[in-house]
């Protein structure tokens, strides 16, 4: 990615994600605002009982951006939605100038969001966002997290936003947008959901149900963790980390 490591710090870097169980069906849309410079961290979730995927990509981001809208920094947004990304750079501004009707004449999908984004881009500058696409499941942890914000979300969970320092968020590597090339050419378990999730402490496993559970464990310690797809993926990753669940 074409983003160093001092533009993240100096920079509202923003990780947004929408899921739909169906198209339409229910769904759920998660966010990370993360501010190195004051040492903060927000998450944003929400649910909608009938939605589609790109109406929860699109709120996810008008979200984070309406939350920040008294921060003036320069903002980095990493999403995997082409559609929110060729909507926010290119076609929106020509849907604006015609009454937010494509060229057929047909009312834009999705209008309220559009125009309240256009507002927003336009208040805060569209020189001042960067959009910046992230592929499938190639292990950024923000893009993970938000997925599963969304993705709980949309499933009815109960799912607990984290929002306090830096410092004290459980995911220690959220401003790393390394690409890890073992993931990156595996087929995308992205959406999938989730089988456990494991957490090692000091050389202790634990399976857990919910991210909620897992958090509650990890958070602000030195852990490992992990979602598991299906019980060989779980396998794998007791295998890769050299030992098995603590049932006590």
């Amino acid at each position: 990615m074409n983003i160093n490591q001092q533009e993240l710090e100096q920079s509202l870097v923003i990780f947004t994600d929408g899921s739909s169980l169906g198209n339409p069906g229910p769904g759920g849309y998660g966010a990370i605002l993360l501010f190195p410079k004051l040492n903060e961290i927000i998450e944003l979730g929400g649910s909608k009982p009938t939605t589609t995927n790109n109406e929860m990509e699109l709120t996810a981001v008008v979200s984070a951006l309406s939350y920040a809208v008294n921060n003036t920094e320069k903002v980095i947004i990493f999403t995997d939605s082409s559609y929110v990304i060729n909507g926010a750079q290119t076609w929106m501004y020509g849907w604006a100038r015609n009454d937010w009707h494509k060229k057929d004449g047909e009312e834009v999908k999705n209008r309220f969001h559009w125009e309240t984004l256009f507002s927003l881009i336009e208040e805060r500058g569209k020189n001042r966002i960067t959009w910046q696409h992230v592929p499938g499941h190639v292990g950024i942890s923000g893009n993970e997290r938000v997925d599963d914000i969304a993705r709980e979300l949309a499933e009815g969970k109960d799912v607990k936003l984290f929002r306090g320092s830096l410092s004290a968020y459980s995911i220690k590597d959220i401003l790393s947008i390394e690409i890890n090339s073992e993931d990156a050419g595996k087929k995308s378990n992205k959406k999938a959901k989730a089988y456990s999730y494991l957490s090692k402490i000091d050389g202790v496993i634990q399976r857990h149900e919910t991210w909620a559970e897992t958090e509650a464990r990890v958070r602000g310690k030195n852990a490992q963790f992990k979602k598991a797809i299906s019980k060989e993926h779980e396998t794998e990753i007791l295998k890769e980390w050299g030992g098995i669940v603590n049932e006590d």
